[in-house]
């Protein structure tokens, strides 16, 4: 009993754990001897090999199945979400408040209209076409270069007195500012069932005057021609057609709500859940 329970010194169990990892009476290494480690070793090598081929083959299946063009599942996006440019978030949401006698206060939203139209200029879209078709433009076959498909300019001279090149401050230090709405991109979509979808903006509540507004392009439409949209790897240049609007006569010194709706067959937007889907909110305030 008191064998058991004898403790072993530090030599004794160093010496213990060198032949647990080579035994030379049998010739072992850590249990097991030469020809067992090479059984084991060329056996977890096979496995590897093999689960390693069935993944990649399972890969591949996936990747021959999968159209690079355009997605298998898309049945959340039944209907474009709409954005605003300038998008300043503040704690209510998009908001464009500015002091048209303080410059610091609208010079960032100019900065962000330019920054944002620099992808329109002629430059930018030297690689798009001229189209000229109110209709859709349809494309079978990828025509365009490295076998991609063609796609329509969008410059920012077509908006007009809100391009930024007639007037570079978009006419926020006048208190008539031009804010640009863009419709998002929808693989195949194609709104408004043969006539062109067109933006309209109003005040949510009637204790204003209605809005003057103006649009650009003429009508705040866009145009057909620019749908359907095949993705990014049938049209690496495709730009979002644009529609800017100009407000004429805001409310000094009052918070106006103002919501922008796409009108279209196809466009929804009253979705509880996706306040963007549609049509875009955004509170404005243009003080003196």
């Amino acid at each position: 009993m008191a064998a058991l329970n004898e403790k072993k010194t530090c030599s004794q169990r160093m010496e213990n754990f060198n032949r647990f990892v080579w035994n030379p009476d049998t010739g072992q290494l850590m249990g097991r001897t030469l020809i067992n480690w090479v059984w084991i070793s060329l056996y977890y090598v096979a496995f590897y090999i093999v689960m390693t081929g069935l993944f990649s083959l399972a890969i591949y299946s996936l990747m021959r199945t999968i159209n690079p063009y355009t997605p298998d599942y898309q049945d959340r996006l039944k209907s474009p979400g709409v954005t605003l440019r300038p998008d300043v978030y503040g704690e209510g949401g998009l908001e464009i408040y500015y002091n048209v006698s303080d410059k610091n206060s609208w010079e960032k939203y100019v900065i962000t209209l330019h920054k944002f139209l620099s992808a329109y200029n002629t430059t930018a879209q030297h690689a798009n076409i001229n189209c000229t078709s109110e209709k859709y433009f349809f494309q079978k076959s990828f025509l365009g270069p490295n076998k991609t498909k063609y796609s329509c300019k969008f410059t920012s001279d077509m908006l007009e007195n809100c391009s930024g090149l007639a007037n570079s401050t978009f006419g926020f230090p006048e208190g008539k500012p031009c804010l640009i709405i863009k419709m998002n991109r929808i693989i195949n979509f194609l709104p408004g069932n043969g006539t062109a979808p067109r933006v309209n903006c109003t005040a949510q509540h009637d204790d204003f005057s209605p809005l003057e507004l103006q649009y650009y392009p003429v009508n705040g439409t866009f145009n057909l021609h620019y749908f359907p949209y095949y993705g990014k790897k049938a049209q690496p240049t495709y730009s979002n057609p644009l529609v800017a609007v100009k407000f004429l006569n805001i409310t000094r010194n009052a918070e106006v709500t103002v919501v922008c709706r796409v009108i279209g067959t196809g466009i929804t937007s009253d979705n509880p859940h996706d306040p963007y889907e549609g049509k875009v909110e955004f509170k404005m305030k243009i003080q003196d």
